[in-house]
């Protein structure tokens, strides 16, 4: 075997022969073949572990003057030097006694059944879990997404927006792998302390709740990626997820005469007052004990013949049980009463997408809420914080105050346990 080494230019220089021919290119077991069509490849003939001859394709011969790329790879195209250093990086695991054709294979194998490369940055990951776990089996996938940096179309397909700031826009040239317990700590501490990246946050100060979701988020891509070969280790398991919060016991005070009902009333006129879409959004809220997206995202579609039900499919149900809402005369009324502005959403200020900006409306309701309660009270009277699924809890209250039985009331709100 030739000791001197390959170049470019005598590689050019090889012609066509009539069989395929195997040149010796100076550095151990490598070869340049030619073909009879004229293709140029590199490839290496050497014996396994074991004694057994074997062959091993490297990559096609790239005639350019290019610089050559650091750790080129078997598969790609190959300039002479890249060649010569893939060869010596081969050599030096058959020094080591690694079967390098067997671990090509397997390679090869896990790439045709789907398993990715461990060379693949975070953002693929990330797109992967969405679409392969989260879009299918949750109902919120899109905020999940959204904290993960990508932000898909609300309806329909499309191709998501990579968000600026977010996650994979700050990682998208780290390999999961590279990820450890201090980076998620990082990223869940931000979140609690200066809000999701790439999202910001609405309120002031510090929020743990925001800080558990984020934790929560990453725990479980983490989790898909283990369980799916992506990583060996899951580093999430080692940083601390803050608690849940404690379980609300806030009920608008529910009386069986209304009348005597104060906050429903200061509820109900605050309501009136800011009007649609968040008023009667509110209003059916608590008409019906459904839970805020399932009737701010109400679409025609769902609603029965006469307006006298609303057809909540899985998907949109917490439970991914689908639900089927009786409305009673006044939630009709309410439904009817509302400006359309949308063909499709009941609830819209766009016409394409369902309401939103609930945070800022739920403070307008606050002050109405105040300024009719003081009408009665005085100024010095304070209405208790309350939130927007406190209006659940206050329908199931109501109902379990005029007799109506617990598993009726379960059902009502499609409860598994109903």
């Amino acid at each position: 075997m030739s000791t001197t080494k390959l170049s470019r230019a005598a590689a050019l220089k090889r012609k066509v022969a009539d069989a395929r021919q195997a040149i010796p290119a100076g550095t151990a077991a490598l070869y340049l073949e030619i073909q009879t069509s004229g293709a140029k490849s590199f490839a290496m003939r050497f014996r396994r572990p074991g004694g057994k001859r074997g062959s091993l394709s490297l990559g096609p011969f790239d005639s350019s003057d290019r610089q050559p790329v650091d750790n080129p790879v078997i598969g790609q195209r190959l300039t002479v030097p890249e060649a010569h250093a893939l060869a010596a990086s081969i050599n030096l695991q058959r020094a080591k006694g690694v079967d390098v054709i067997a671990n090509h294979h397997a390679a090869k194998a896990r790439k045709s059944s789907g398993i990715i490369d461990k060379q693949t940055t975070l953002p693929r990951h990330v797109r992967d879990y969405v679409e392969e776990q989260a879009r299918p089996k949750t109902r919120r996938w899109r905020e999940t997404a959204r904290m993960l940096g990508l932000d898909y179309p609300l309806k329909g397909e499309g191709e998501p927006d990579v968000i600026k700031g977010g996650l994979c826009t700050r990682w998208r040239e780290r390999l999961p792998a590279s990820i450890d317990e201090d980076d998620v700590f990082a990223v869940v501490d931000e979140a609690r302390k200066q809000g999701i990246p790439g999202l910001g946050k609405k309120g002031k100060g510090p929020s743990e709740a925001r800080a558990r979701k984020m934790a929560v988020v990453f725990g479980a891509l983490f989790k898909w990626m283990k369980q799916n070969r992506r990583i060996k280790h899951n580093p999430t398991l080692d940083v601390h997820r803050p608690g849940p919060p404690a379980k609300r016991q806030r009920v608008l005070n529910s009386k069986i005469e209304v009348r005597s009902a104060d906050e429903i009333r200061w509820f109900w006129r605050a309501c009136e007052r800011i009007g649609p879409p968040f008023g009667p959004l509110c209003q059916l809220l608590l008409l019906t004990g459904c839970r805020r997206e399932e009737i701010a995202q109400a679409n025609s579609d769902e609603l029965g013949p006469e307006n006298a039900m609303l057809n909540l499919p899985g998907e949109r149900t917490k439970n991914h049980l689908s639900h089927v809402v009786s409305l009673p005369a006044l939630a009709r009324a309410i439904i009817e009463g509302v400006p359309r502005v949308s063909n499709f959403y009941l609830f819209s200020t766009t016409g394409r997408t369902p309401v939103s900006g609930f945070g800022k409306y739920k403070r307008r309701l606050d002050a109405l809420m105040l300024e009719e309660a003081r009408k009665e009270r005085g100024e010095d009277f304070v209405v208790p914080g309350w939130v927007l699924h406190d209006l659940r809890r206050t329908a199931a209250t109501g109902m379990a105050g005029i007799g109506i039985a617990p598993h009726i009331i379960e059902a009502a709100l499609n409860h598994s346990s109903g």
